[in-house]
């Protein structure tokens, strides 16, 4: 018997307006984000947005992005392998990026330097069937995918697509809607983690289980580097 859902189909038909330098709102477990892969789009999600100069847009990625992209230590991998996968967690994995493979070399410098900081990549890891399927959509054409939560600045993550401002909506060229989300509760988007420097961005959804992760399996204490 099939799903209810084609996720395959539906990340398919997201990403083929991106191709098309469009915008999509899509649904990630930590909220629905506004995304694109081409620089004028991405600048129009930032000004519709308001956002403010020094907010980065993130990349969505997977585990095949994160093994080809980030240039990671055997900890750090270790780390990132704990959290989504063994305990099934969403992330935003911070770490040095390899700007000499294909997928990131030939990108806009614009994009680049929107995205980046410092050497350093962020990617949204293990948010959704949805978001794997994109992902993989994204691997296979080495084209990239950027944004940001689907909201005006500093209004909130949404969870539900008739959360979303209009403004937003309105600059969407397609909208995958997939109800209510499943880290509703949290209110928030992804914890995120420098998994080099072993610090704490921004905390999150699941970010009391990572803080445990980190001190059960790692002995290390990531609480006390909230910044």
């Amino acid at each position: 018997m099939s799903g209810v859902i084609d996720h395959k189909a539906e990340a398919a038909r997201a990403f083929l307006a991106l191709q098309s330098g469009g915008i999509a709102i899509i649904p990630n477990d930590v909220g629905y984000a506004a995304v694109a892969s081409h620089y004028d789009a991405l600048k129009r999600i930032f000004d519709t947005k308001k956002r403010a100069p020094s907010k980065l847009n993130a990349m969505i990625g997977d585990k095949g992005l994160h093994q080809r992209l980030h240039s990671c230590s055997t900890r750090a991998r270790e780390i990132v392998i704990a959290i989504t996968e063994s305990y099934d967690l969403p992330l935003g994995v911070i770490a040095p990026a390899d700007f000499n493979d294909p997928f990131l070399a030939e990108l806009d410098s614009r994009v680049t330097n929107a995205s980046t900081l410092e050497g350093t990549l962020l990617m949204l890891m293990n948010a959704g069937q949805f978001h794997h399927e994109i992902c993989q959509l994204s691997n296979a054409a080495n084209m990239p995918i950027f944004g940001s939560s689907a909201n005006v600045s500093l209004h909130g993550t949404k969870f539900e697509v008739d959360q979303i401002e209009q403004e937003i909506l309105s600059i969407a060229d397609v909208v995958v809607d997939y109800g209510v989300l499943k880290y509703k509760p949290y209110a928030c988007s992804s914890t995120l983690l420098d998994v080099e420097a072993m610090r704490i961005c921004r905390k999150g959804v699941a970010y009391e289980s990572i803080v445990w992760i980190m001190k059960r399996h790692f002995g290390i204490d990531v609480e006390q580097t909230l910044v």
